[in-house]
């Protein structure tokens, strides 16, 4: 049958990224306290397509992750993606998996237990034997505002705010790292299951550390640049005013290498 894919394009202009977005895959995420857990991934991979080409073709991306079912790591994603790459004859290849990743906390009163889930991501960017690999999650957190404290007879608006991390590294990281890193950033962790005992302490411990989100993300940043794995880190946070018609957000990204 013709390849029409492998025809003249009407316009000779490469491509930066073309592929195939919003798979769907089960993958198995490394977990520090239990080896590994499953969860289901969300999977967008693209290639570059030079400009004599008028398409890609599709269905190889869907055959490399067919063949593809190890545990997500370094390793393995490079393997994935210089697959792609010989199977799409191309120079440059990219994967992005968007996946929940679980975690069972404990309240900080009571000690009961319940499962945080945190949505993560997992970049690659494949070129000439060399991959990029990202790691990124997103933490929910709670602020009080300083200022509202500082001014009011009474109390003090407080909110969530969203913690959105992303890392380069060597070695080993922890997806519990940069978690960790983001939880004690706030004024408090957000829990899925608190007692009254527990939303008291979460209540006064949150009010002893009012947070504007200069302070989160500063903190964040120090704890990324403290972490003898990360060479690379960008850190948003955004805060859900409860009182105002705008969310604040504030952004530091730092390259560690020297």
């Amino acid at each position: 049958m013709e390849d029409v894919q492998s025809g003249k394009a009407a316009i000779a202009l490469p491509i930066d990224r073309v592929g195939v977005k919003d798979l769907r895959l089960p993958v198995i995420v490394r977990d520090r306290a239990q080896g590994s857990q499953h969860t289901v991934a969300r999977v967008d991979l693209s290639v570059d397509l030079p400009a004599e080409f008028k398409g890609t073709h599709m269905s190889r991306f869907v055959e490399a992750l067919e063949g593809w079912s190890e545990e997500l790591d370094y390793a393995s994603f490079k393997r994935l993606l210089a697959d792609i790459t010989q199977r799409l004859d191309a120079q440059r290849a990219y994967a992005e998996l968007r996946f929940p990743f679980f975690l069972r906390r404990s309240a900080p009163a009571s000690g009961g237990k319940g499962m945080m889930g945190y949505d993560c991501t997992l970049v690659g960017e494949y070129e000439n034997g060399r991959l990029v690999f990202t790691l990124g999650v997103e933490v929910p957190v709670m602020t009080v505002c300083p200022c509202s404290l500082a001014i009011s007879e009474q109390g003090a608006h407080s909110q969530r705010a969203s913690i959105r991390a992303k890392a380069r590294f060597t070695g080993l990281l922890w997806l519990e790292d940069l978690i960790d890193i983001c939880e004690g950033s706030g004024s408090s962790p957000v829990y899925s299951l608190l007692k009254r005992e527990d939303e008291k302490f979460v209540t006064e411990s949150a009010f002893a550390n009012p947070a504007f989100v200069e302070d989160v993300v500063r903190a964040v940043a120090r704890g990324l640049t403290d972490h003898p794995q990360v060479t690379w880190f960008r850190v948003e946070v955004e805060s859900h005013e409860s009182i105002h018609d705008h969310a604040a957000y504030a952004v530091i990204e730092r390259n560690l290498k020297g």
